[in-house]
């Protein structure tokens, strides 16, 4: 397969990394550190570097104690330590989603006690219901269904992600799959 082929695919994770041992190439990282790997892999190019850690703090977020006045650093991470920490402080309703491991990352300097506060005002802003938490790029799969259901609101979960199913083996440019009202045909080959 050449590079350009590679290109007009969504790929996804399990077959990024089929393609990594395949090619005998690193199999870690993010979707879009596999996808770039292979893609250079398969025209020739040198590999992409793996992006280097940022950040000064020698602080070991897996093994430190951690307490309400412990200050986050600019090498937070959120192993079983931190997610361990904050359940016990907020209870088994406590999720480490993006907007929060976002917040944490972007207010170095504040203590765990202010991230336990952003965590209730993160999770106060699901009761208003013209709140919509902002899909990472990466996340095709998610934003294929938002964007389905926004088109067409009567469309439920299910047929969106028939669509979905339908869509995915298809050519997708630069290997992101967008909805496009034509979609909806694979619910009535569905049918039939």
């Amino acid at each position: 397969m050449t590079a350009t082929e590679f290109d007009r695919w969504y790929w996804p994770v399990d077959a990024l990394k089929a393609f990594c041992e395949a090619l005998d190439i690193p199999a870690t990282g993010t979707k879009a550190t596999l996808r770039d790997r292979v893609a250079a892999a398969l025209s020739g190019a040198p590999l992409p570097k793996a992006p280097k850690r940022s950040g000064t703090s020698t602080f070991n977020w897996a093994k430190a104690d951690l307490t309400p006045d412990t200050v986050i650093t600019d090498t937070v991470s959120f192993g079983p330590n931190v997610r361990g920490y904050f359940k016990s402080r907020i209870g088994p309703k406590f999720s480490c989603h993006g907007d929060f491991m976002d917040w944490m990352r972007s207010n170095t300097g504040a203590t765990l006690a202010d991230a336990e506060q952003a965590w209730h005002m993160l999770e106060a802003r699901k009761d208003d219901p013209t709140f919509r938490r902002e899909i990472a790029t990466c996340n095709n799969y998610l934003q294929y269904l938002r964007d389905a259901r926004d088109a067409h609101p009567d469309l439920t979960l299910e047929q969106a992600k028939a669509c979905w199913d339908a869509k995915k083996i298809q050519p997708a440019p630069g290997g992101y799959v967008r909805f496009e009202t034509v979609d909806l045909t694979a619910l009535s080959r569905e049918n039939s």
